[in-house]
């Protein structure tokens, strides 16, 4: 095979929004001993990267040109010299501090996973952040079958894959969403309740014997409704809690990177089992990144917006959720 010596990459000079991203050609480095080089199929997006690209997030000091992304999935193509568990034409999920938006990255074998067969190229390039920061979430407030749990903004990448493995865990799961999203949750086995004023009345009418948890990935009154439903202050993770979760995912401390790949290992299990089934509802080519945070950063995507390097149709194609809501 003869051996791929560049790499298309996403970069962006300063900060800004989706505009500043662009896709320029780099060397690819050849991998050292416990590395190996992957052709890209699938990236995730996130929320985060956005606020690191803004200048939102203060914990990212990387010189410039700075690169996106934190989650893939590919096939292996070269492996350093003394390397294992990974042979060339290995499919895999891996995860990087940055730079997962690319055709090809070359990374530690420490920081990938086997892709099982029975998991989609589509749904493995997004399962890193969302689902080890669910994952990593549900264990920190012991989620089971005792429990019933409110998510907010449970129709999104993290709320989605939390309500999945607590629904699994036998806890029961309350999703507040706006009324689009109600059909998606009650598909999942969530019980909808809609923003706004009167949610409190609205979640005891649906859980008269109280709830035991509350999970907030909207960031607005979260706290406020947590403590009028009685919520123990050890059972509520803010917004801020997930930022403080996602930063730790993306550390690049060896310890850090081992448990973020052991997470990523279950929650890739998981997907196997099709406990966990995130929703792709934004498909597109990589040259198309700034159009994908475009979509991303309107909050209208239901589960994950996914980058691929080759897709089957390359061509923009209005998404069926834009010409029901148009």
């Amino acid at each position: 095979m003869r051996r791929v010596t560049e790499a298309a990459v996403v970069e962006y000079d300063a900060p800004g929004g989706p505009e500043v991203l662009r896709l320029v050609k780099r060397p690819l480095p050849e991998p050292g001993a416990g590395e190996v080089t992957v052709e890209v199929i699938t990236m995730g997006l996130n929320h985060i990267d956005g606020f690191v690209r803004s200048g939102a997030e203060k914990e990212c000091d990387d010189p410039y040109p700075r690169r996106s992304g934190s989650c893939f999935a590919g096939t292996v193509i070269a492996a350093g010299p003394g390397t294992s568990g990974f042979p060339v034409g290995t499919d895999v999920v891996g995860h990087l501090r940055s730079g997962a938006h690319a055709t090809h990255v070359t990374v530690a074998a420490d920081r990938l996973v086997r892709k099982p067969r029975a998991v989609t190229f589509e749904t493995a390039g997004g399962l890193y952040l969302a689902g080890t920061t669910a994952l990593d979430i549900l264990d920190e407030l012991k989620i089971g079958a005792d429990d019933t749990v409110v998510i907010s903004a449970a129709a999104g990448g993290v709320g989605s894959i939390e309500a999945q493995i607590a629904m699994h865990r036998g806890a029961r799961v309350i999703g507040t969403c706006g009324e689009r999203n109600f059909d998606y949750l009650r598909q999942l086995g969530v019980k909808p309740v809609r923003y706004g004023e009167g949610i409190v009345e609205r979640i005891r009418a649906i859980a008269p014997g109280g709830v035991t948890a509350f999970i907030d990935n909207f960031g607005q009154d979260g706290h406020e409704i947590a403590e009028a439903l009685g919520v123990p202050a050890g059972r509520f993770r803010s917004s801020a809690d997930r930022r403080d979760r996602e930063v730790a995912l993306l550390s690049d401390s060896p310890d850090a990177v081992a448990h973020g790949t052991a997470q990523l290992r279950k929650v890739v299990e998981l997907a196997e089992k099709r406990v966990v089934s995130p929703l792709v509802s934004g498909f597109y080519p990589l040259a198309d990144v700034a159009e994908a945070y475009d979509d991303l950063q309107k909050l209208h995507s239901r589960g994950k917006v996914v980058l691929a390097t080759h897709p089957v149709n390359p061509r923009r194609i209005r998404k069926a959720r834009e010409v029901i809501e148009s």
